[in-house]
Parts: structure tokens; sequence; C-alpha cells
């Protein structure tokens, strides 16, 4: 074993360098300052090289961390880009936002008495540096096919198959809804998590490499899935889920109560630079309002988060479970609460309370109660317990649900499970229509970016064979990047 590893036994864990939290409310910057490369050395030293990696194990993308952590170590930082990219088609995406304390840093068998090796930061250090010495390049392929995709959706998972089939030669077309590409990337995730110009240099690798996108289409309204079919020879439709779950409570009608995606959207265009009316007029701004956001994942701290930025009077965050049970990230919770959010454990709203608008939420207390089949304990109302909390704006973090395709994409056919979620076969990830398949969030449900570049990394392979199939006299395209 090189001396340069096994560092956890002397040397403790350290992140890069945090900004203050009285300095990052006052602005929309990422919170973490670059590593330094002798300091991003050593955290990659700290790791075991264990013969069984569960942090490897426990990442959706099986990437090889011991391998990039092992070359970071000994300052083989082109080796390891070349590691890492690998496996993953935005390692300085995933490095940013991915939740490592409940994936692979939180598997880390070190972690017990010496705390996880710093996984997500290094895998971000290595393509910032990639992209800094130009090491990063448009996706080429030595030979052009005559066949062609249509992607439905820039998000992660679209951008993901787009890039692996590119590399084999397709001609790729991606159709998005929005005037940007990335989605929920671009829309959804704030710039202190992850700044739009690191998706946007993303998606400009993609443009580069021949990679053809049509914004602003709404498949449906610009065409249909049958027109799209005609087109290509294989179609993704990788669209997320995005239709807000609601809670049903007397009040819920108030003015001044929105749903996530709203406000975040409205939060990110205004940043972008876009005129936002909604924003402009002050019903998505918080300025020296009181904020309750209702909810416990990841999308409920962004929006904790940005409200505090945006000079919200107070923050308050209520969930009907408690801290270890809530399924956002924990140090997305430690952020927020260094940041200035107060968090309403044990609670569940019981109606909204108000006039025209909405002025304060109507709370219980809870109990959590046995494990249901799941294993989660479940939550109980206690009676009597009711209390209420001052709001002049309600942000709804309830999570998301699939729109109904078939009727937006005036495709009847198209079958879809009870959960309004694409039916596919999980062997192939083809939909019950030849040549059309799906990935991301449409086909798992509302779930992690790391998993949709998996599932679209996995559809893009599937399409690949099935293109094989029907023009069987076609050799593959070697994929090389482009000099």
């Amino acid at each position: 074993m090189p001396n340069n590893m096994l560092k956890f036994v002397g040397l403790g864990q350290r992140m890069p360098d945090k900004r203050l939290a009285a300095e990052r409310r006052r602005d929309f910057q990422e919170i973490y300052a670059e590593f330094e490369p002798a300091r991003a050395a050593e955290q990659a030293g700290r790791c075991s090289q264990c013969g069984v990696p569960f942090c490897q194990v426990h990442c959706p993308l099986q990437n090889n961390i011991p391998d990039w952590l092992k070359l970071t170590a000994e300052g083989r930082l082109e080796e390891a880009y070349e590691v890492s990219s690998a496996t993953n088609n935005m390692p300085e995406i995933c490095g940013r936002i991915c939740p490592q304390d409940r994936l692979c840093e939180g598997n880390c068998v070190i972690e017990k008495g010496f705390e996880s090796v710093t996984i997500g930061s290094v895998e971000r250090y290595i393509t910032d540096t990639a992209f800094e010495r130009g090491w990063v390049k448009p996706p080429r392929p030595t030979r052009e096919l005559d066949q062609s995709v249509g992607i439905v959706g820039a998000g992660p998972a679209g951008l993901a198959a787009a890039e692996q089939l590119r590399r084999r030669g397709y001609k790729i077309t991606v159709y998005d809804r929005y005037d940007r590409a990335g989605g929920l990337l671009i829309y959804g995730i704030p710039n202190f998590k992850l700044e739009k110009a690191i998706v946007q240099r993303r998606t400009r690798l993609l443009v580069d490499g021949g990679v053809t996108f049509r914004q602003n289409f709404e498949l449906g309204r610009d065409a249909t899935l049958e027109e799209l079919r005609q087109r290509h020879d294989a179609v993704l439709i990788a669209t997320g889920v995005y239709k807000a779950r609601d809670i049903q409570a007397p009040g819920s009608g108030l003015g001044n109560i929105v749903p996530a995606m709203r406000y975040l959207v409205a939060s990110n265009r205004k940043g972008l630079g876009d005129a936002v009316p909604e924003f402009d007029s002050g019903a998505l701004d918080a300025a020296g309002r009181r904020v309750v956001v209702i909810g416990g994942g990841d999308t409920a701290m962004d929006c904790v988060r940005t409200a505090v930025r945006q000079g919200a009077l107070s923050v308050k965050c209520l969930y009907r479970r408690d801290r270890a049970n809530m399924p956002g990230s924990q140090r997305e919770v430690k952020h927020a609460e260094e940041e200035g959010v107060e968090f309403v454990w044990l609670s569940a709203p019981e109606a909204f309370l108000g006039e025209r608008e909405v002025r304060a939420v109507r709370a219980s207390r809870i109990h959590l109660g046995v494990p249901d089949a799941t294993g989660r304990q479940q939550p109980q109302t206690i009676e009597g317990s009711h209390f209420n909390v001052d709001a002049d704006l309600v942000i709804k973090a309830l999570g998301f649900d699939p729109d109904d395709l078939p009727v937006m994409f005036k495709a009847p056919e198209l079958k879809v499970t009870r959960w309004g979620t694409l039916g596919v076969d999980h062997r192939t990830q083809m939909t019950n229509l030849p040549g059309v398949f799906a990935a991301g969030d449409i086909v798992r449900g509302a779930s992690l970016v790391v998993w949709a570049v998996r599932d679209g990394r996995d559809a893009a392979e599937a399409m690949h064979r099935y293109m094989r199939a029907k023009s069987p006299g076609a050799e593959p395209a070697v994929a090389q990047a482009a000099e």
C-alpha cells in the first residue's frame, strides 16, 4: 500500500472551507470554497482502500471511488478524472448536490470513529480541475451513424442518455419545454448548491459535440408522440415529475400558499436575469415575511434556505417526523440551522388561517407509532395538541407526482402504472410502444439526480441494442472525446 494512503488514522476529516453563515445568508453563491490541491490530496489519502468498498456499492452509478481517490492522493488528477467520468456523465454536479451522507460517505467503512472520507468534495475537485486544464472534451464519435434519437426532457436523465448515445455516433435531438437545458438542475436547485454556470458548461459540451437542442418545445403541443416516433429511430421520454402533491386542509385555498417548485423556479429565474412578474410583485418574494415551509425533503431544504437569502423575517420548517427520520440530507439541515432556520419537528398542518391571505398555520403535535411494512414509524396525531404558527407565506414541499402523460402527449395508447409513472420493461427500459423508452423520475418516481443519471445511461445502452437489432449491418461507432 503506498504510504500516501491510510491517512485516516492520523488525519481528521476536513471539508473545503465553508463561508460563515452570516456572510452566505446575504447571497446565493456556493457555500464551499474550492479544495486546495494539497488538502484534496490529503483527504483523498484518508481512504483505507478496503477490500469491500461499500462507498462504491451504495453509489447508484457504482463509481470506482477508491480508485480515483488513490489517483488523487498520488497527484495523478488526469487519470482520476478519466476514472471518475467513465461511470458518471456529470461528476462535478453529483459532487455538489448528492446527499453523500446517505450514500457513499454514509457507508464509508472508516466512518465510525474516524469520520468518512470527503468523497463528494474530492469528486467535485477532480472534475473542476479537469475543466480548468482542458481535459474535458465534447463527445465526438469516430463515425456518424444514420440512425437518430429523440429525447424528451433535458434534465439529468436526458442529458446523460444524450451524451452516451452521441458517443456511439447517433444523431441526437433533445426536446425540452423550458428555454434552457438542464431541467431541475437549472430551475429547481438554488445557486448556493449548484451554480447555473456549472450546468451550462456541461450542456455546452453536448452542443459542441453535435447534440441538437430544441427548447420551448412541448410534446403534445408542438408535436405528438407519434410524430416524434416517425422522425426518429428511437425516442426516450425523460420528462421527470413536476406535479406538486397537495394538502387537503381547511383554508388551503387562501392566498400566499404556494407549491415549492413554483417558488424555486421564480427565484432561479430571477437569479438568471429573467423577468419574473410574480417575484417582482412580491407574490413569490419572501423578503420581510414570516415563511413556513411544510415538508422534510431536500426540496424543503432548498426552500427554507432560499427564503433566508431573500430576507425573510423568519423561516420555520414543519415536518411530521423527527430529525432522524427525515428524508432530506442531514448536511442540508445543518446548513439551514446555521443560517437561522427553525425546525418544528413532529408537527403536521391541520388548517390554514386567514381571511383572503394566510396568516397562520394551525398544526398538531405528532407521535411516531409502530413501523409499517416499509420499516418507517407512522405519524399519529396527539389529540388536543393544536398550536398556531404565524405565517405570511406558506410553501408546500410535499413531493411530486407524474403528470397525465398519455393526455399531455396525445398518446392514449401509452401505458402507465397505477402510480402514474410510465410502465417499462425493466430489462429493456422500453414502454409498451416499440422504440419508445423511458428513464429517470418518470419511471421510478421523484428521486435523486444521481439515480436519473444512472437511468439515462442504462436507457442509452438499451436503445443502442434496440437500434443495432433494427439495423444489424451497421457497425458500432467507437466513442472518443474530441481532440
